[in-house]
C-alpha cells in the first residue's frame, strides 16, 4: 500500500470514529443543541499541524496553542480581526505604571470539573510554567516575571500578588509595554491548581480548563474531539456542541478529504498547487485572510560553520527569496527582507538594505575579506511535513543556490517535527528552517523571542547591544522613539545574521459552503477560533 493511500485510510477512519464516538447510538448528533453549545451542527477540521502537548506548560507551537485557546481561558483574549486584547477570565487588566498590571477576574468562574477558578490558580499557572521550563514550552514569554536564572528558572519573588480571590497584580522586573498582550496568549492559560502537578506536565487526556470547550476523545496524531463545556459562562460561546479534529501526516490525503467534502474545514497546511486546484474545481471555498506568518533560516552560532559571521553574511548575500517564492511556493508568498513583517511599527527591510540583490561575487568578497576557505561545508536541516510539502522544495532551492555559488558544499538532512525540535537544539544542523506565527501582534514578538541570548531555539547568539535595545523598546511609551529602537534592532540582525528571513505568508483555509465564521477568524493572530465557527 502506498504511503499516501494508507494515510488517507487512516484519516477517513478518524472521521468515522468521531461519528461513532459522538453519541451512544453510533450516529453523530449534528443538532448542536444542548447545554453549553450553540445552534450550529457539529463539524470536522482537518490539519497537518501537530500537538506537542495539550498542557500549556509543554508547548510553543500553533497546533498545541489552538487547542489550548479552546480548552482554557486566559486573562485576556484577542477578538477576530482585532489587535488589542479584551477581557476573557478577567473583567479587565490595566497598567498602573509601566511595571505594574492589575487584573480583576470575573465573578463565578469555574473549571470544567466544577472547581472554582480564583486568582490563586492564575498565580499557580504562571509559576508552574516558569518552573517546569519545558524545552518545548513557552516560558520564555514570561521573562518579565521570572527570576532570570536560566538554570533554575522560577517566578521572581513578589512578581505576582493575589490580595483576594478576584485580583491579580503583576510586578514586572522591568518596564514592558507588551506583557499585557502576553496575558492573552496560550502561555498564560489558566490551569486548575488542584488538578495539575506543580513540577511536571499532565497527560494530554487529563487536561482540565475553563474555556468554551473540553477535550473529549484524543488519539495523538490521529484525532481529537472538542465538546462544549457546560460549566463555561464566558463571552466565547461555542457555536457547535462538538468539533472533531483529524490530524494528517501528509497534505495529499488532506487535500483529497476536503475536496470530496469528507471534512468541513481544512486549515494548515495545503500546498499552493492544492489550493489552486481546489479553486478551479469550485466545490469548496478557498478563504484567504491577512497573515503574519514568517518563515526563516536559523544559524547555529555556538560552533561549526555558523560560528563565523562572515559565513553567515555570505549565505545572506546569496539567498534568492524571489526564486524561493516562485519555485517552491508558486509565487504565493512574499519575500521577507526583515525579521519583522510588514505592517508592524518600526519595520524596515534591513536585509535588502544590507545585501541588495543576490550575488555570489559579493558573497565571495565577504569570505575573502575574512580569510574563509571555500567551499564551506554546511549541514542544512528541515522538517518535511510540519510546514507542508513545500518546505522540502524551499530547502532544496536554498541548498541549490548555496551550492551553485561554488562557495558552499551543502548537505541536507531532515526529521519529523517532534524529533526535529530536539535535533536542532542539540546542534545537528548548521542552518535550519523554522516558521513563526505571532504570540501577540507587536514587532517585539518577532525580536525578543529570536535574538535575546540564543532565542527560544537556543542558537547561541548573544549581543549586549541587542539586549539593551530590547529592554529600551519594551519599556518605551513614545511611539517614534520605540520605532527607532526597533529599526536599529533589525539593522543589527542584518549585520550579525543569527537568522535569515525567507518569506511572509497569508492565513488560508478551505471550507464547504455550509460553514460560517471561518473567514472571519483568518487574521494575523493565527488564533483559530473554533467557538465562533458553525455548520448550517
Amino acid at each position: 500500500m502506498s504511503r499516501a493511500r494508507s494515510l488517507l485510510s487512516l484519516a477517513s477512519a478518524g472521521v468515522l470514529m468521531f461519528g461513532l464516538a459522538a453519541c451512544g447510538d453510533g450516529a453523530r448528533d449534528d443538532s448542536g443543541s444542548g447545554e453549553g453549545g450553540g445552534g450550529g451542527g457539529s463539524w470536522t477540521l482537518g490539519t497537518t499541524e501537530t500537538v506537542t502537548s495539550m498542557d500549556p506548560a509543554g508547548s510553543y507551537d500553533i497546533g498545541s496553542w489552538n487547542m489550548q485557546y479552546s480548552i482554557f481561558e486566559q486573562l485576556l483574549t484577542i477578538p477576530a480581526g482585532e489587535a488589542e486584547p479584551v477581557g476573557d477570565a478577567a473583567e479587565s487588566c490595566d497598567y498602573d505604571d509601566p511595571q505594574t498590571i492589575t487584573c480583576t477576574l470575573k465573578d463565578g468562574l469555574t473549571f470544567s470539573n466544577g472547581n472554582e477558578l480564583t486568582s490563586s490558580d492564575v498565580a499557580f499557572s504562571m509559576q508552574r510554567n516558569l518552573e517546569i521550563n519545558d524545552p518545548n514550552g513557552s516560558s520564555v514569554l514570561l521573562g518579565a516575571i521570572s527570576n532570570g536564572d536560566a538554570e533554575n528558572q522560577a517566578l521572581a519573588d513578589g512578581a505576582i500578588e493575589t490580595p483576594d480571590d478576584t485580583t491579580v497584580v503583576f510586578h514586572l522586573n522591568q518596564p514592558d509595554t507588551t506583557f499585557i498582550k502576553i496575558l492573552a496568549s496560550a502561555t498564560a492559560s489558566i490551569v486548575d491548581e488542584d488538578t495539575f502537578p506543580a513540577d511536571a506536565l499532565i497527560g494530554d487526556a487529563d487536561v482540565i480548563g475553563s474555556g468554551p470547550y473540553t477535550l473529549g476523545a484524543y488519539e495523538p496524531g490521529q484525532q481529537a474531539t472538542l465538546e462544549a463545556n457546560p460549566e463555561y459562562s464566558g463571552d466565547r460561546t461555542p457555536q457547535a456542541q462538538q468539533v472533531f479534529v483529524t490530524y494528517f501526516n501528509d497534505t495529499a490525503p488532506l487535500r483529497t478529504a476536503i475536496g470530496s467534502e469528507q471534512l468541513d474545514v481544512a486549515w494548515r497546511t495545503l500546498s499552493p498547487t492544492d489550493l489552486t486546484s481546489l479553486e478551479d474545481e469550485g466545490n469548496v471555498d478557498v478563504l484567504r485572510g491577512e497573515g503574519s506568518e514568517f518563515r526563516y533560516w536559523v544559524f547555529r552560532t555556538q560552533k561549526g560553520a555558523g560560528a563565523d559571521k562572515a559565513i553567515r553574511q555570505a549565505a545572506a548575500q546569496i539567498i534568492d527569496r524571489q526564486a524561493i517564492s516562485d519555485n517552491a511556493y508558486e509565487g504565493t508568498v512574499e519575500p521577507a527582507y526583515s525579521i519583522v513583517p510588514p505592517g508592524f511599527g518600526g519595520q524596515k527591510d534591513s536585509f535588502e538594505e544590507a545585501y541588495g540583490e543576490p550575488s555570489a561575487d559579493a558573497a565571495q568578497q565577504i569570505l575573502d575579506d575574512a580569510g574563509v576557505q571555500t567551499p564551506v561545508k554546511l549541514t542544512l536541516g528541515y522538517t518535511p511535513t510540519h510546514y507542508g510539502p513545500n518546505a522540502v522544495d524551499e530547502a532544496t532551492e536554498f541548498a541549490d543556490q548555496l551550492n551553485a555559488s561554488g562557495l558552499f558544499d551543502v548537505t541536507t538532512d531532515d526529521a519529523e517535527w517532534e524529533e526535529y525540535q530536539t535535533l536542532y537544539k542539540q546542534g545537528a544542523y548548521d542552518l535550519f528552517i523554522l516558521g513563526w506565527y505571532p504570540d501577540f501582534l507587536d514587532a517585539d514578538n518577532y525580536l525578543s523571542p529570536f535574538v535575546r541570548d540564543g532565542g527560544f531555539f537556543d542558537n547561541g547568539y548573544s549581543n549586549p547591544e541587542v539586549n539593551s535595545l530590547l529592554d529600551a523598546e519594551l519599556g518605551e511609551t513614545d511611539e517614534d522613539t520605540r520605532n527607532d529602537d526597533i529599526g536599529q534592532l533589525q539593522d543589527i540582525v542584518a549585520e550579525d545574521v543569527p537568522l535569515i528571513p525567507s518569506w511572509n505568508g497569508q492565513n488560508v483555509a478551505v471550507a464547504t459552503d455550509a460553514m460560517s465564521g471561518v473567514e472571519e477568524t483568518l487574521d494575523p493572530t493565527y488564533i483559530f477560533r473554533f467557538w465562533e465557527i458553525s455548520k448550517q
